[in-house]
Formats: C-alpha cells, sequence, structure tokens
C-alpha cells in the first residue's frame, strides 16, 4: 500500500508529521512525503514529492508580504487567507500528480486532503496544533469569513462547498491529536486519538561548550519555537527580568544567530538550537511563547512553564497548560521574574507537569499514531 504524507513546511508541524512518516516507514510501508524542499531531509526512508508552492518559514514575509512581521490580527489573517488556503489548491494540484492509496495529512495542509476527496481514498488527519474548538461564535466566524475562503479554494479543484472550514478538514474516519486529554479544554470529535507528543528520537549528542554550568543550578529555559524568532518579543525580557535572579537562563533562538541577541546577562547562556530531549531533564522552568511541540516537550520531561502567549494558535496552548495547573500565563512579559519564582516556590506546578507526563509518555506518541493508521486499513 502507497501511502502519502503531507505536511505544512513549518518546523512545528514537520516534526510531528515526520514522526509519523518514520514509523511508517520502519514498519515496511511505502511513504510517499509532499513537503517543503528545506525539510525534506526530515523523512528518513520516504520518496519525495515536491511542494511547487514552497516557502522559507524562517522568512515567510518575503514568499508573502502580506503577512508583515507575522503579528496582529491582519497578519493572522493573511496568514490563514494567503499561506494556508491561498496555497491549498496547488498542492492538490501536486498531490494529484501522485499514486497513493492513502492520505497523512497535518490537518492545515488542506491540499492533499481534498486530492484524498477527488481520489476516493481514506484519509487520516494529524492536528499538530491543539484541536479547533466547536463552540456557536467558533463556527459563526467560520461561517461569515472562513467558510467563503476555504469553499474558494475547493471550486479551484472542482470541489462542492462544504461547511465548518477547518474542522471540515479533520478525517470523519481518524483524527490523531498532540496532547492527551487530560490536556483538552474543548470537546474532541469521536474520531480523534490522542497520542500524546510526535518526535522523532534525538539523534544530536552535540551540546554548548558551556553544558557543564548547567549541573547543580537551578535553570530557566527560554525559547519562541521557530517561526516567531524576534528576541524582543520574549528572549530579551525574560533575560533583562531575570538578570539579577540565581537562575542560570539558558536561551534558544530558534536558528537565529546568538549574536542578535547582544551582550548577555552574566547569568544567561545562549545556543540557536538544543535539543529538548537533551535540554529539558535540567530545566526547573521553561518561558515559551506557547508552541505546541515546545509545550508538549516540557510536559513529558515534567517542567512546569510561564507562557506568554505568541500569535494564531499559542493562546490555545497557554490556556490548557493553564487550566492544567502546569503553569502561570501571562499577556506580557512585564512580570516574568515574579511568575517564574512563583513557579518555582510552589511544588504544584511542577507535581501537575509530572502528572501529565506519564500520560503523554503512555499515549504512545508515534508508535501508537502507526498502530492506529494501520487498524484503519484493516477496517477500509
Amino acid at each position: 500500500m502507497g501511502i502519502l504524507v503531507a505536511s505544512l513546511p513549518f518546523a512545528g508541524h514537520v516534526g510531528a508529521m515526520a514522526a509519523v512518516s518514520n514509523e511508517l516507514v520502519r514498519r515496511g510501508h511505502d511513504v510517499l512525503v509532499h513537503t517543503g524542499a528545506k525539510y525534506r531531509h526530515k523523512f528518513v526512508g520516504a520518496e519525495y514529492l515536491p511542494w511547487t508552492k514552497d516557502w522559507d518559514d524562517a522568512e515567510l514575509n518575503k514568499t508573502f508580504p502580506s503577512i508583515g512581521d507575522g503579528k496582529g490580527m491582519r497578519a493572522n489573517f493573511a496568514n490563514v487567507r494567503d499561506v494556508l488556503v491561498g496555497t491549498g489548491a496547488a498542492q492538490a494540484k501536486d498531490v494529484l500528480e501522485a499514486e497513493f492509496d492513502l492520505v497523512v495529512t497535518d490537518h492545515l495542509a488542506f491540499g492533499a486532503a481534498m486530492a484524498a476527496e477527488i481520489k476516493n481514498v481514506p484519509w487520516v488527519t494529524v492536528s499538530p496544533t491543539p484541536l479547533v474548538a466547536s463552540r456557536p461564535l467558533v463556527r459563526m466566524v467560520s461561517g461569515l469569513i472562513a467558510d467563503p475562503m476555504f469553499n474558494r479554494m475547493r471550486a479551484e479543484v472542482g470541489l462542492k462547498p462544504k461547511s465548518g472550514a477547518l474542522e471540515a478538514f479533520y478525517s470523519s474516519d481518524l483524527l490523531l491529536a498532540q496532547g492527551v486529554r487530560e490536556l483538552e479544554t474543548v470537546r474532541p470529535p469521536s474520531q480523534a486519538r490522542f497520542v500524546g507528543r510526535l518526535i522523532s528520537p534525538t539523534t544530536r549528542k552535540d551540546v554548548p561548550e558551556w553544558w557543564p554550568e548547567l549541573d547543580g543550578r537551578t535553570v530557566v529555559h527560554v525559547t519562541q519555537g521557530t517561526l516567531e524568532t524576534g528576541a524582543d518579543d520574549l528572549i530579551k525580557p525574560a533575560m533583562e527580568a531575570l538578570q539579577n535572579h540565581d537562575a542560570l537562563v539558558v536561551v534558544t533562538t530558534g536558528g537565529a544567530p546568538t549574536e542578535t541577541l547582544g551582550t548577555l546577562p552574566d547569568n544567561a547562556r545562549a545556543a540557536e538550537f538544543i535539543p529538548h530531549d537533551l535540554l529539558l531533564p535540567k530545566t526547573d522552568v521553561m518561558i515559551t511563547n506557547g508552541g505546541w511541540g515546545g509545550v508538549l516537550a516540557a510536559l513529558e520531561a515534567g517542567v512546569p512553564m510561564v507562557v506568554v502567549p505568541g500569535e494564531l494558535d499559542k493562546a490555545q496552548a497557554a490556556m490548557r497548560v493553564a487550566r492544567a495547573g502546569a503553569g502561570i500565563t501571562l499577556r506580557t512579559p512585564r512580570n516574568l521574574g515574579r511568575a517564574v519564582d512563583q513557579v518555582l516556590s510552589e511544588p504544584r506546578h511542577r507535581e501537575r507537569a509530572e502528572e501529565l507526563s506519564s500520560a503523554i509518555k503512555a499515549a504512545g506518541g508515534a508508535a501508537k499514531a502507526a498502530d492506529e493508521i494501520e487498524d484503519l486499513v484493516k477496517r477500509r
């Protein structure tokens, strides 16, 4: 059986989709992957199908000037209109050139889902981001704003209109959701299966020369993920707020050169990237803008958080952390020092993170996702 795996070329989406793809390949399945050229190497052993309307997620506004600096309601709307929906028909046309019997798609890679509908083959949705809420307000906004955009995209490839926009691109057969039910703030659809954290095993072992300094210290890790990497948003305010703190502040830039941070406080250390599976076991608190992959990495390691949510889905991630009791959410970085001290001094945050760690590990990850996909194939 030929399986097509489709992923938006964003680092956070690729991490989850590559984990599923690599597990399917390991089990002997023939996998064809559709993603951006920047990330094709993440999909080990899979055949590659080029993503013709490609972009670099580190410089998204070069391809889509309407995104601007990526902040605010206008940028978020442009992201949906021009990036997600605007490239959907081209994605579908790429995929329709290929032969496959099953589609496993990132739920925001709309083209592969439409191609599965056109070819009448079974498809599986993977949600790398928090599940979309099915609430009256969401449905109303979707009907007025999102549905017309989605249906224009569908018309481009010859499909009839659908209502429900984002939720319409959840497979009715199987939805693999990152996370666990204990984190949810919405009622998941009946076809949802929670699979914990989708990530391939860490292969990198290289660490910065200052790595031994972490031993025996209280460590606060600061990350803005790989999409919103402007250091002024969270990294610099965090270093400033904690510059007189006893903790060692470990900053990762998400790929930007560490020189862009300027002179570091005496208690700060910086690197472009350190695998979370190496860093988080040495971390006492993580400060994050709410990227779902990073949040799940912290929780799997039993690390409580302070979340200052960024754009897009990050407010939803922050809400889940706060409601679960695994950390504190701030609207701005103004009181970061006080929030870090609160998380450090109140054991309930770490205790709750450790409880969620057990649940995430038990959910099964990529192996469980592959089991569910294979079970669907048997049923169909």
